[in-house]
């Protein structure tokens, strides 16, 4: 049986094992507190039954156990929360499986990507360019979608995976994206122009690193009035100003909270330091509870005003907070997607981009 996380998105430490027992633990690299993110593949296992241990005092295993996939990274499955065990898990691996791969989360990388292009290749009102390459030499995407012939009335940004690990975002980026470009989706097209960048950390999703609190800061607190650390951040403070022309109305930045938790189970709203701006935000959820309609459910709950538990004192200029000053008459927000379950409700592919839709349908309503 071996053990290793060499590919795309990739992480884990392996601290010892017995004949059918592991123990692992994140890699960390540079991040400079605990963070629970690890993706790995298992070869020569067939047949047996495998306990796997996190030797970290944190929690690292989420509400519905790990994800699976028996075909090499195409499919997978919440395992399920029966499987947990303390601070890791169990399978039984089927007599046939020559390779499993386990991750904290549904992983989304440069080939999901990729997949969603080709599926969309048709569509005239959806556009991929290069905002950068990164320190890596990766090409770093923005897409645009929407009304991309003639003058928008107004115009949306939406960015997402400042912080690597955070994959289900990205699921819920696409599924608003899908929805500019089905027949539902025809106001906005005549009426928005969209510009999104699905991979704020492009080399740290495909590396595997955590991304939050990266050292000596992360993506999300590079939007300083000094030069950023980031190709990627440094390009869309040059991009942005530029393309919004004054009528940038509602920048979403995607994310994922913590790993388990009540206030973490739920979809919620976090405010940048505008009052305003908060208002309308909350007036835009208010039409996102109004509209919703597939299986996640945001409640409102646990939305979090600028100045309010862990949106205060933070150090760092973030991504919503340097975007307020380009809206006008909307809002910047925070918008966190949990990792496994959100209201009680398991957070899958499907579900999340589902739930990306319904933000399409109350942004339409919003803006119109």
């Amino acid at each position: 049986m071996t053990i290793d996380c060499d590919f795309p998105g990739g992480n884990i430490l392996l601290v010892s094992r017995t004949e059918d027992a592991l123990m692992l633990r994140p890699d960390l690299r540079d991040t400079t507190q605990p963070w629970f993110y690890w993706h790995f593949r298992v070869r020569g296992a067939a047949g047996r039954s495998v306990t796997f241990s996190f030797d970290t005092p944190e929690c690292v295993v989420g509400a519905l156990g790990p994800v699976v996939s028996l075909n090499g990274g195409s499919n997978w499955q919440w395992l399920g929360a029966e499987a947990i065990s303390g601070n890791g898990f169990h399978f039984r691996f089927p007599p046939e499986a020559l390779e499993v791969r386990f991750a904290v989360a549904f992983p989304y990388l440069q080939a999901n990507l990729e997949d969603f292009l080709i599926r969309h290749r048709s569509c005239a009102s959806l556009i991929r360019e290069t905002l950068c390459l990164t320190a890596s030499g990766r090409e770093a995407e923005v897409l645009r979608t929407g009304c991309l012939t003639g003058e928008p009335r107004t115009r949306v940004l939406l960015t997402a995976r400042h912080h690597a690990c955070e994959s289900m975002a990205s699921f819920v980026l696409e599924g608003l994206l899908e929805a500019t470009l089905a027949e539902e989706g025809a106001w906005l097209r005549d009426n928005v122009e969209f510009l999104a960048v699905p991979f704020v950390d492009k080399d740290g999703v495909e590396q595997g690193d955590q991304g939050k609190a990266r050292g000596p800061h992360d993506h999300n607190r590079d939007y300083l009035d000094q030069p950023p650390l980031y190709l990627t951040v440094a390009a869309i403070k040059r991009l942005v100003p530029a393309w919004s022309s004054g009528k940038l109305r509602v920048h979403l930045d995607l994310h994922c909270p913590c790993l388990r938790g009540a206030d973490h189970e739920e979809i919620s709203f976090v405010g940048s330091p505008d009052p305003s701006g908060w208002r309308s935000a909350q007036a835009f959820a208010r039409l996102l509870r109004e509209h919703q309609r597939g299986p996640l459910v945001y409640t409102g709950a646990c939305d979090l005003a600028y100045g309010e538990g862990w949106n205060a004192g933070m150090e760092g200029q973030t991504a919503t907070t340097w975007a307020s000053a380009l809206v006008t008459g909307g809002f910047a927000a925070t918008l966190e997607i949990p990792y496994a379950l959100a209201h009680g409700t398991p957070v899958t592919p499907d579900s999340a981009r589902a739930f990306g839709r319904d933000l399409a349908t109350a942004l339409a309503g919003y803006l119109a």
